[in-house]
């Protein structure tokens, strides 16, 4: 990781009340690695490192005990990978948000972590303070991909097959979704309440047969929702 200077942003999603850092727990089967993360991302006081595991087993076994956030997941890992440790831990506590971070940037990876259910994939040439706003956005469900990952999500993945009608909220909920909005920034945008969106995303989720808000923006920007150059920039 290379450390940037430049301090991140405020959150969107965060009030100027709202004093609660992210909660963060770092999956990496190498230990210079997650040293790294600690370090930096210890500087930034809207953060909070809770734990680390060295493989996806154990991620799972220390999201279930600590119930962090955001989970920043490598993918090649001795004992079980991270795309498999992300489905499980989608499955298993959905409220958790999982950002893939590796340093592979093939196709069946990209498509498997955000199949699995990861709200975004970034590399770890990220500079340090993106990948701080990263996961502030994550943390607000905002879909965080890489441009390079984003190209080749639009190639791979595709729309789901009969999807459930959505209502007409619902579908503005995508949209917005799908432009890289915060579920407060959609919240403000509709004048409905944040938990009331977050109600709307699981139905969404639901009703499309997806695991993640990525899946679902993709979905959008397939059926001409939204256009491809937002989910890039998102």
């Amino acid at each position: 990781m290379r450390q940037n200077a430049d301090t991140a942003s405020q959150p969107p999603w965060r009030g100027a009340s709202e004093i609660m850092p992210i909660r963060i727990l770092i999956v990496d089967d190498h230990s210079v690695v997650r040293q790294g993360l600690r370090m930096f991302l210890g500087l930034d006081p809207d953060l909070e490192i809770i734990g680390e595991a060295q493989d996806g087993a154990e991620g799972i076994s220390k999201a279930r005990e600590l119930k962090p956030d955001v989970v920043l997941m490598d993918l090649l890992m001795p004992v079980m990978d991270g795309i498999t440790a992300i489905g499980h831990i989608r499955r298993e506590m959905p409220d958790v948000e999982v950002l893939a971070l590796t340093s592979v940037l093939e196709d069946a990876s990209v498509v498997g972590a955000v199949r699995a259910g990861a709200i975004g994939y970034l590399l770890k040439d990220t500079e340090a303070d993106e990948l701080c706003r990263a996961i502030k956005a994550a943390a607000g469900g905002q879909v965080q991909l890489s441009p390079k990952a984003a190209a080749r999500l639009m190639r791979e993945v595709r729309a789901p097959e009969s999807p459930e009608a959505l209502t007409e909220r619902e579908t503005e909920v995508l949209r917005w979704l799908a432009g890289g909005q915060s579920n407060k920034e959609i919240a403000h945008t509709l004048g409905i309440g944040e938990k009331t969106v977050k109600t709307h995303v699981s139905n969404v989720l639901g009703k499309l047969g997806v695991q993640s808000r990525t899946q679902a923006a993709l979905y959008a920007v397939r059926i001409g929702l939204a256009p491809a150059d937002e989910l890039s920039r998102a």
